[in-house]
């Protein structure tokens, strides 16, 4: 009997082992860790700080989407000895493995931020990035009365690298339709050189943001966070800048699981160097690393595991018949954006093409509005749950292609970007943090 082991059970982990679970032969048994048993829906957190969702609409037992034949292990992961071909659990579980899938994610990491754990702040900075978070900061929300407020970004890459501007946009409509509005001051405080990278998006999103009357605080590498007792705080930039705020919705540091730097697998955010085509390991032949957990240069997000893992189930079986994988990943990822007042956005996009306007799927007739508000482009995001349950995670074939489509896209050099004065960060394959949410 071959062994795989996949190591994670979120949505790319999942999706991987029940799609290989149908392709592969008889003589490959599965087994898939992971630590906790329950299964987040990661889309829906955005949602829960403004009381759209609560903890049960985004969440399932994770036992429940593995498909029956497929072994299900519930524990935390130590150590991988990719010399030895064997995984070593907390507990001191051996599980030894021919092929490897990692599939561990990202997650946010406060500590690596100097003071953002301080009790003397706790009530003054929140995340939505976990539930728990994303609970606690719904609770806030209920009865602030208003003052300045910002949305930050600590460094990229983050998992969905939109949703901090989702999250102002919603805020925006949501202090509007409380009535009080007009005494909240919304910054959007970035890393980058601009509200968003790339030409196209950068300038329609800066537009949406300047539309909405949210200023925008560019460059911005935090240094600490300081409270100033009860009721205020101010972040703290390593040039100096300092941003005061009595509330602060803050992006952590996102980094890999701390087994990956231990087993000497990652880089320095403990992200696994990938193949970007293939998601095969640059340093291991029997390890692959998939969704947020590889370094693979494009969005950390759900729709980029999809497509990812439908061609790696054609490449896997090719690998391991000693064929060169055929099938390339080109960093196609999309998503709905919530801009607030019931609307919606949506981006499509790879490695070498930046979100551009148009209709999506189909040329003219859409449905979907590519950068461009609509209501039909909301209820498609409150209707992708249902898609995600029921059709992605177990693995079910979908009607989009895993590789992007120019159909229905105006081109860039079609488009008028002259008076486009938003800087723009390096156009480098490695500084893409493309959105998705």
């Amino acid at each position: 009997m071959k062994r795989l082991l996949i190591l994670g059970a979120g949505t790319a982990g999942t999706m991987a082992a029940n799609r290989l679970h149908k392709a592969l032969p008889d003589d490959w048994q599965i087994t898939v860790v992971d630590n906790d048993p329950i299964h987040v829906y990661q889309p829906g957190l955005l949602f829960i700080p403004f009381g759209t969702y609560t903890r049960r609409d985004v969440t399932k037992q994770r036992k429940k989407y593995l498909a029956k034949g497929i072994n299900s292990i519930l524990g935390a992961i130590d150590l991988v000895e990719p010399d030895q071909n064997q995984v070593r659990l907390v507990d001191g579980t051996v599980l030894k493995y021919d092929q490897l899938v990692i599939a561990t994610g990202t997650s946010v990491q406060p500590g690596e931020t100097k003071h953002l754990t301080d009790d003397a702040s706790a009530s003054l900075v929140h995340q939505f990035y976990t539930l728990d978070g994303a609970e606690a900061l719904a609770k806030t929300l209920s009865d602030w009365p208003g003052g300045k407020l910002l949305v930050h970004i600590t460094e990229m890459p983050i998992k969905c690298p939109v949703a901090p501007l989702e999250f102002s946009f919603l805020a925006d409509s949501f202090f509007r339709d409380k009535g009080i509005r007009d005494k909240v001051d919304i910054t959007y405080v970035t890393p980058l050189t601009g509200a968003f990278t790339k030409p196209v998006a950068s300038k329609y999103l800066g537009e949406m943001l300047s539309d909405r009357q949210i200023n925008v605080e560019t460059d911005f590498y935090v240094e600490h966070i300081d409270s100033r007792g009860a009721g205020s705080g101010r972040l703290v930039s390593f040039d100096e800048r300092e941003l005061e705020f009595d509330l602060l919705v803050t992006v952590p540091i996102n980094m890999g699981a701390e087994y990956i730097e231990r087993s000497g697998l990652g880089d320095e955010l403990r992200h696994v160097p990938v193949n970007k085509h293939s998601m095969l390991s640059n340093a291991y032949n029997n390890i692959f690393a998939i969704g947020d957990a590889s370094n693979l240069p494009t969005s950390k997000a759900g729709s980029v595991a999809h497509f990812a893992v439908e061609l790696l189930e054609q490449n896997f079986l090719q690998h391991i018949q000693g064929q060169p994988m055929t099938h390339e990943f080109d960093g196609h990822a999309n998503c709905f954006i919530e801009s607030g007042g019931g609307k919606a956005s949506l981006i499509d996009f790879n490695y070498n093409t930046e979100p551009l306007p148009g209709t999506y799927p189909f040329p003219k007739i859409g449905p979907f509005h590519l950068l461009g508000e609509s209501r039909l482009n909301h209820q498609g995001k409150l209707g992708f749950r249902w898609a995600y349950w029921n059709l992605l995670l177990p693995g079910r074939n979908f009607f989009i292609s895993p590789t992007m489509s120019m159909s229905g896209k105006t081109p860039a050099s079609e488009l008028d970007l002259e008076q486009d004065s938003a800087p723009q960060s390096p156009d480098t394959e490695s500084e893409i943090p493309v959105p998705t949410f």
